[in-house]
């Protein structure tokens, strides 16, 4: 029997998911009934599917999103104001491959994260490429880069994504913060996708960011190209465990 050498030579060659079809194939007492092509086309099917899985493994993990979510479990049902045919259109990826943006609002506690973090797993199985940030904790970054030379660095890891998704803004902005927001969102224009969740209704907007003209610069970039959800209701959070329902 050639099972071991072959298994081997498919290992040693990287293909991993055609040694796994080899292998299945050599279990399975009905594959005897198939021809050398038929043979091939099962392996090579589970070599492109290993391959995707390990693609999206590792997108995803260089996503960092906060919650484990997936858009097969989001809850229509709750009363919160979200529409099912925006979302699932939202849930085919096509706004990032045309690089519009998203805003997501809504007080705490109505699933804005997790929603984003749903769309963000789902780009993350269409092969684009997704980071995830809380806003305080990346404004922090940026002081720290800004000190120790990395903020090129850090800015440019920020633009090279597809979907840049922007948790829980809100907070007012300082001076170096709405430079740092106004690179961002610079770096991103015509080029990538930006998911925003925020308490703050868009209409307030300009008050958080402070400076009319870099304002009106930030949001002309924003919000012309968006597509809104604005939640609305009573807080989904579970009460032993504080955390947002789907």
């Amino acid at each position: 029997m050639l099972s071991h050498p072959t298994l081997d030579t498919l290992h040693d060659l990287g293909l991993h998911g055609c040694a796994a079809g080899f292998k299945a194939l050599e279990a399975d007492p009905a594959a005897a009934a198939l021809s050398h092509g038929e043979w091939l086309a099962v392996m090579l099917e589970h070599e492109v599917t290993y391959r995707h899985q390990k693609r999206f493994a590792a997108r995803a993990a260089r996503a960092k999103l906060r919650h484990t979510a997936v858009i097969e479990e989001v809850n229509y049902r709750a009363v919160r104001g979200l529409d099912r045919t925006l979302f699932r259109k939202l849930a085919t990826c096509q706004w990032i491959r045309d690089h519009r943006h998203l805003i997501l609002c809504g007080k705490t506690g109505l699933g804005k994260s997790w929603l984003a973090c749903a769309l963000g797993h789902q780009a993350c199985r269409e092969d684009i490429s997704v980071l995830y940030h809380r806003v305080p904790r990346l404004f922090a970054a940026l002081d720290l880069a800004r000190g120790d030379g990395r903020y090129a660095k850090l800015l440019a890891s920020l633009a090279r994504v597809d979907l840049l998704i922007l948790d829980d803004w809100g907070s007012p902005l300082t001076p170096d913060h709405r430079r740092d927001l106004m690179e961002i969102v610079e770096d991103r224009y015509g080029r990538g996708s930006l998911l925003i969740t925020s308490q703050v209704p868009v209409d307030h907007w300009h008050e958080i960011i402070g400076d009319p003209t870099i304002a009106d610069a930030i949001l002309d970039r924003i919000i012309h190209t968006a597509y809104r959800i604005d939640l609305s209701g009573e807080s989904l959070r579970k009460p032993e465990g504080g955390e947002e329902q789907p």
